[in-house]
């Protein structure tokens, strides 16, 4: 590898870190301030203009909290369980294209690479769970792995029919392929099925089971504190930050926007909206009951989603200049 491609890499990847830090910190900030408005309960507002200074004054306190380590809890693993489930989100942000030759690696499998690293996710919340040696956070944990690991199979179904329909699993060619019309058009039975499941994929509302806090405390977070409870809440907003891309670069047209042109603003934006509309799901919609979360998934989506498939085959078939 040259010198001027290392120093394009370290320059991306530092780029990204401070992507995340900047979605988290924004995402935190506007989702208090979204719901409360919501909610019409206007959250912080008396710690500079309109509480601007209350998200500084809360990162502080979870930086300088002391970092507690329950008596019978694995060390390693305890350690170990933040940084795993914050990586796979790192990884699959190498892999997002925003425009163009505007992007770490616009690699061949892209969509694959990040489904690959997705899968990871299921075995760090089993591992935070397990090692703090508490029913609750047990619980949360094998919750956690088991919701991630029902609604990866819709998700991936419903990912699937655009896979077939733009033939390559690389988002800047699945993009270019939705210049005239987008997916959610040809094909809004997959939109509705990925959207749910990747609502379900990251903990969002109302599929937040994992941390149900009238139930489990805070679930696989109970025993986190300081800087560990900072990764996972890391974790969470990088994952919204991904998934609201997949959303948007596999069926709302990515960059484009019809004669408006191409834009990375127009993709960016489409982002925000999908964030906010997950926001507006956690202020509207009440929480599932475990049983009929999983029961969603296995009985409803997956027979969903291998309809949808077969339909995107048959329109395929039948109109090929169209489909």
């Amino acid at each position: 590898m040259s010198g001027d491609m290392w120093l394009r890499t370290v320059l991306w990847l530092v780029g990204l870190l401070l992507l995340i830090a900047v979605v988290t910190v924004m995402g935190v900030w506007w989702e208090r301030k979204f719901i409360g408005h919501l909610q019409r309960r206007r959250g912080p507002l008396h710690n500079g203009f309109h509480g601007l200074l209350q998200l500084p004054a809360d990162m502080v306190k979870m930086i300088s909290k002391e970092d507690i380590v329950p008596s019978g809890a694995d060390p390693w693993l305890f350690q170990l369980g933040p940084i795993l489930a914050v990586m796979p989100a790192i990884a699959a942000m190498g892999a997002l294209v925003f425009f163009p030759g505007f992007g770490l690696l616009d690699m061949n499998h892209g969509l694959f690479y990040i489904f690959a690293f997705q899968t990871l996710i299921p075995l760090a919340f089993a591992v935070i769970g397990w090692s703090c040696a508490s029913k609750f956070t047990l619980m949360g944990g094998l919750r956690a792995a088991a919701q991630l690991i029902s609604y990866e199979i819709p998700m991936l179904l419903a990912a699937l029919g655009v896979v077939m329909a733009a033939g390559s699993m690389r988002f800047s060619e699945i993009i270019t392929a939705q210049s005239d019309v987008w997916y959610v058009v040809k094909q809004p039975a997959g939109f509705v099925i990925f959207c749910v499941a990747i609502l379900a994929e990251m903990n969002r509302t109302p599929f937040d089971l994992p941390e149900a806090e009238s139930e489990l405390v805070a679930g696989f977070m109970t025993e986190l504190s300081g800087m560990k409870f900072g990764f996972v809440q890391l974790a969470e907003y990088a994952a919204l930050f991904v998934g609201s891309y997949m959303v948007a670069a596999l069926f709302l047209g990515g960059w484009t926007m019809g004669f408006l042109g191409t834009s990375p603003l127009w993709l960016l934006l489409k982002m925000a909206l999908v964030m906010t509309a997950t926001m507006w799901f956690r202020g509207t919609f009440p929480r599932l009951r475990i049983d009929s979360m999983m029961a969603m998934s296995w009985k409803w989506l997956i027979p969903a989603a291998l309809v949808n498939i077969m339909a995107v085959t048959a329109l395929a078939l039948w109109l090929p200049g169209i489909y």
